[in-house]
């Protein structure tokens, strides 16, 4: 039969009966009524029952109240107000009688109470539901009953926190970013814990598999959030480095930032109020005789008196002193010199050795450059300049595919390879194009 209550919130023709969904909530009412006692009413009252319950909970030693000792507890509290509170709690069994008339907490009011007592003793900086969720996770574990409900909440509050972290970052607030990073530094302890549960979940090769599986997508999650350390860092380094000073007093915008923060909204109206106008004033910049003169014009339908010139400065002529920068060549003029006067083969070691590991570097990229020309031929290089003259230089560069050791020069090893000068070709054979055998 459909709860007259319920059936206010369900469609026509829909039971109760028939939305699997509500049998967990209609299974547990003696549970939601305890709380619906709790917290129904205005803040004060909700307080007062909480205060009760939570003091007649404290005493572990002797659990059962006799009814002056309460009143003894209580002294604080307006008697008739506190006989109502004790009424309440007991009519909506929070609070059990015996038959010898001593107070005591039910089974359903101490476990709302220790519920309670756990939400509360997380910190203000901490996020008491990270935190809760994982101690229930914790506590679910010891006993063998971890849900999978139960780590789809610690994944979606992971999944929060994560967009939380990533729009303090996007929003490029310096104080945004700092709040967030304070807040993961807060909750870095519930983090770690969450990963020693899932690292205990997973080992286990008989866990059901939405259980596995959710809890995989709570490693990513928390691998994300472990990884928002760093984007806050560099978000941080992008704000120092859009700091601005203030002359050199050492007082910087992030700090004027700051004290305006922590001013109220009555001090910094009053701060504006002289520097912001609503409306801004505009001087007067045309006389009386100025603005009488256009008049006259508009009047007689004739050009304005004056009119502004419009048009462009005569162009002038460039600087012809200013001499265009030009690359410095000198070192490839010299190292092509060498190369022309080569007497007969040598290694590459000798040919590119002098004046440091930088310059023989350089002296290698050059030889590579012309076993390349080589290969392509010598219309394929620059006509004119250094470096068609170097391209066009008659040696042959041959590279080899290992390295040998040279120890000098702040050279330890080089490609082994040699420099040849090519043999002119008899004047009475015809001419044969030869390809060099470089290897790359």
């Amino acid at each position: 039969m459909t709860d007259p209550i319920l059936s206010d919130f369900l469609a026509p023709g829909v039971d109760a009966d028939e939305v699997p969904e509500l049998a967990a909530l209609a299974s547990a009412r003696p549970l939601l009524d305890a709380f619906i006692t709790l917290f129904r009413g205005t803040e004060a009252e909700v307080l007062m029952r909480l205060l009760v319950l939570r003091e007649i909970g404290r005493e572990a030693d002797s659990p059962r109240w006799p009814p002056e000792a309460l009143r003894a507890r209580f002294t604080y509290l307006d008697p008739v107000k506190f006989e109502t509170v004790l009424k309440r709690l007991r009519d909506n069994a929070l609070l059990a009688i015996g038959e010898d008339g001593h107070y005591a907490l039910s089974d359903i009011g101490r476990n709302a109470v220790a519920a309670i007592a756990m939400l509360l003793r997380f910190g203000a900086e901490e996020d008491a539901e990270l935190g809760f969720l994982t101690a229930q996770l914790a506590g679910l574990q010891a006993v063998g009953g971890i849900t999978p409900e139960a780590l789809g909440h610690l994944l979606s509050k992971l999944n929060d926190l994560t967009w939380h972290f990533e729009e303090a970052i996007a929003s490029g607030s310096e104080f945004r970013i700092l709040d967030a990073r304070r807040r993961l530094s807060a909750n870095g302890r519930w983090l770690a814990r969450g990963t020693d549960l899932l690292n205990t979940l997973l080992a286990d090769p008989e866990v059901d598999f939405d259980i596995a599986r959710i809890a995989q997508r709570i490693g990513l999650a928390q691998s994300r959030l472990a990884r928002v350390d760093a984007a806050f860092q560099r978000a941080l380094n992008k704000i120092e480095a859009q700091r601005v000073t203030l002359g050199a007093s050492g007082v910087s915008s992030s700090d004027v930032a700051a004290w305006l923060r922590s001013l109220e909204a009555g001090a910094i109206s009053g701060l504006a109020a002289a520097a912001i106008a609503a409306v801004p004033e505009l001087p007067l910049l045309a006389g009386g005789h100025e603005l009488l003169d256009r008049a006259e014009a508009q009047l007689e339908g004739g050009p304005p008196a004056t009119e502004a010139d419009t048009r462009l400065p005569p162009p002038g002529d460039a600087r012809a002193e200013v001499a265009l920068q030009s690359e410095d060549l000198r070192l490839l003029e010299h190292f092509t010199d060498r190369l022309a006067a080569l007497p007969e083969p040598q290694s590459l070691h000798r040919v590119v050795a002098g004046g440091g590991f930088a310059l023989a570097s350089y002296r290698l990229s050059l030889l590579a450059l012309l076993a390349d020309g080589a290969r392509g031929g010598p219309e394929d290089g620059p006509e004119d300049g250094p470096v068609g003259t170097f391209m066009r230089l008659p040696v042959d560069i041959e590279f080899g595919d290992t390295l040998t050791a040279v120890g000098a020069d702040e050279i330890a090893a080089i490609t082994q390879g040699e420099a040849r000068p090519r043999t002119p070709a008899p004047a009475s054979a015809p001419p044969v194009a030869s390809a060099p055998a470089a290897r790359a």
